[in-house]
């Protein structure tokens, strides 16, 4: 690292500290430290959620998933797009849940089923969240190990220890004061100023490295593979396993299964001015998309190029020499790629990709701390206490336990032993408590049959299926199933199990209406006028993806926009499947395709979206201070559940 890199590194983090400190005198109750007073328009949502996308652990699974698969998963996954995305615009459960008003997801488990079952899904979910999220501070600090070329090891005292350990627990202790400091308000306006800095200089990144590799060098590394296992050519990738077309389908099953089941960033479910706001917020996520994946697909071909192309032989020779030294074999290709970016990235540019992804493991272990600290105090602790905490005693506890969850992701990364890829441990460990969470949250939400009794039934059942995949695996490294099929078997088991307990044990419909503050419970403030209701009635195929009277002109155009852009690519898909059936594309036309379609047209679009979503923020943030200003205070919206009250 050059001096120029420790400063860009350093400006970024001292900004951090001092919003940090700056907006703690907003916090003035618990909906505040919870859901930021629930003031946040679409854009502080999309991109202050957008920045968990950003750290060193995520882009990790990304490289390993793309050094794997290369473009052939791209191109089986533009069936993903279209459905997500009516998902999105439809609001589908998102939009239900901020109806409700509940500050967490265990909450509206109260509402709707009742407070044992709240208590259990608060247990459940912490323990399957902590377990996720144990890794993750050190595979970010594995990263940082490797790309600043530090040393393995560290003597202190006359005792040896690896270097990353002092690194997680540095990056833990900003982590946490982030966090502690003024709770989600903090948070969204540290992540908001971390996610716009960071697609500026992501761009930066992109347009360097590709003016250090030429296609042709990327093309010829990348058509360089054996019969079967073509990280191009998605009809010659029978060879590759792990990430394939079975891999997508059962992504999508289990995507939409479980929106919003997931709780490592719940208070964004509830930190929306009004609930269309929080569609919106979910929306422009899929545009700002386009920034973290032109970035990741730029990163990974370079650095696979800089190791395979023979015009970088002495380089790679170097990066090599570091890898054979790694005893493990699944740390030693999930730094492959990092290591490789460390060596070829120029001053200056080095320190921009560090400042990335140390905001952006800032921006996704904040929101960790906050969602799984939150949930042990809001739907473990306070169920169970007969007397209401007063406010400041209630953010006390919320402190407490957010410090306890970066204590124990300190101890399991320093201890736990990874046998497997990233992305299939957050498969497996998700799947325990989405597992049977989601039909409990879909049927819940929709379904005014669905019963108490079925929803234990779920929750346990996907637990123990998830939890012994889990420990076979451990036992049996051979074991036929890989965490996403393991999760997928979960997922479909509860379901029918929630479904035909609920029609057993139904004695009287729920009222939905009560719960969701519809019809004569409806409250003002939720409401957003009918902006354009002739519209409703001329656009037939807009009210069949989701897009009703509460999308003004320009929500329609954001909506269709994205839309339309991921049915042109599943058309694009279609043709060319049936196309390379009858006549395959050779390497040089695949490689023409994914230049422009894996590449340039995204670049192009994540330019466009980075300067729209400046202005959006900025304009965000304004209203979002001033309403914390003006904010009235109600000391009783602490996440209880009033039984004998009709809100």
């Amino acid at each position: 690292m050059a001096l120029i890199d420790w400063i860009v590194l350093g400006l970024p983090l001292i900004l951090l500290i001092a919003i940090a400190a700056y907006t703690s005198r907003y916090l003035k109750s618990v909906a505040d430290y919870m859901a930021g007073g629930r003031c946040a328009g679409r854009y502080m949502l999309c991109v202050a959620r957008g920045e968990m996308g950003l750290g060193a652990a995520v882009f990790v699974t990304q490289f390993e998933i793309f050094n794997k698969s290369g473009f052939t998963l791209t191109w089986w996954n533009w069936i993903t797009m279209p459905v997500l995305l009516i998902i999105a615009i439809s609001g589908f459960v998102v939009y239900r849940f901020r109806e409700t008003r509940a500050l967490t997801l265990a909450q509206f488990l109260e509402m709707r089923y009742s407070r044992a079952l709240r208590i259990f899904s608060g247990l459940l979910g912490f323990f399957a969240g902590i377990m996720n999220f144990g890794i993750i501070p050190a595979v970010g600090a594995r990263f940082f190990v490797y790309f600043l070329g530090l040393p393995q090891n560290l003597t202190l005292l006359g005792v040896t220890f690896p270097t990353f350990i002092l690194l997680m627990g540095m990056f833990l202790m900003v982590t946490t004061y982030l966090t502690l400091a003024g709770g989600q308000i903090t948070i969204m306006i540290t992540d908001c100023t971390s996610g716009l800095m960071g697609q500026w200089m992501l761009l930066a990144i992109i347009a360097t490295l590709m003016g250090m590799f030429t296609w042709s060098q990327i093309s010829s590394v990348m058509l360089t593979r054996p019969p079967g296992q073509s990280l191009m050519n998605p009809f010659d990738s029978k060879g590759l396993t792990d990430f394939n077309m079975c891999y997508i389908l059962m992504s999508i099953f289990v995507g939409v299964y479980s929106t919003m089941a997931w709780q490592n960033s719940s208070a964004y479910n509830s930190a929306a001015r009004t609930p269309h706001e929080s569609r919106m917020g979910n929306i422009l996520g899929r545009w700002k998309e386009f920034v973290n994946l032109t970035a990741v697909t730029m990163l990974a071909l370079a650095a696979i190029t800089f190791l395979n192309h023979p015009n970088f032989s002495a380089g790679a020779s170097t990066v090599n020499g570091i890898l054979d030294g790694i005893s493990n074999p699944q740390i030693r290709e999930q730094v492959r790629i990092p290591t490789a970016l460390s060596t070829l990235l120029p001053a200056g540019i080095k320190g921009l990709l560090c400042a990335v992804l140390l905001m952006g493991v800032f921006g996704g272990d904040t929101i960790h701390l906050h969602s799984w600290g939150s949930m042990f105090v809001q739907d473990i602790i306070l169920p169970l206490r007969k007397k209401p905490l007063s406010p400041a005693l209630h953010i006390r506890y919320l402190r407490l336990a957010m410090l306890g969850v970066a204590v124990f992701a300190f101890l399991f990364g320093a201890f736990f032993t990874q046998t497997e890829y990233v992305i299939m441990w957050f498969r497996v460990t998700m799947s325990i408590y989405i597992g049977g969470a989601g039909s409990v949250i879909i049927g819940g939400l929709y379904w005014k049959k669905g019963t108490t009794a079925g929803a234990w039934a779920a929750l346990l059942t996907g637990a123990v299926l998830s939890v012994g995949g889990i420990i076979v695996r451990q036992i049996y490294p051979g074991f036929p199933l890989n965490g996403m099929e393991i999760s997928f078997w979960a997922t479909l088991t509860a379901i029918i199990v929630y479904v035909g307990v609920s029609v057993l044990t139904v004695k009287e419909n729920f009222n939905l209406d009560r719960m969701l503050h519809r019809g004569v419970y409806a409250m003002k403030d939720d409401e957003v006028a009918d902006v354009n209701p002739v519209v409703k009635q001329k656009f037939k195929i807009s009210k069949l993806i989701g897009i009703d009277e509460k999308f003004s002109r320009s929500d329609r155009r954001v909506s269709g926009g994205i839309f339309w852009w991921s049915m042109l690519l599943l058309f694009v898909l279609i043709i060319g499947t049936i196309w390379n059936l009858i006549a395959p594309w050779s390497n040089y036309v695949w490689a023409v395709f994914w230049r422009w379609t894996g590449l340039l047209l995204p670049l192009t679009i994540a330019v466009c979206t980075t300067i729209w979503f400046t202005f959006g923020v900025l304009k965000d943030m304004g209203r979002f201070f001033t309403a914390l200003r003006n904010e009235r205070v109600d000391v009783h919206d602490d996440g209880t559940v009033k039984h004998d009250s009709a809100d």
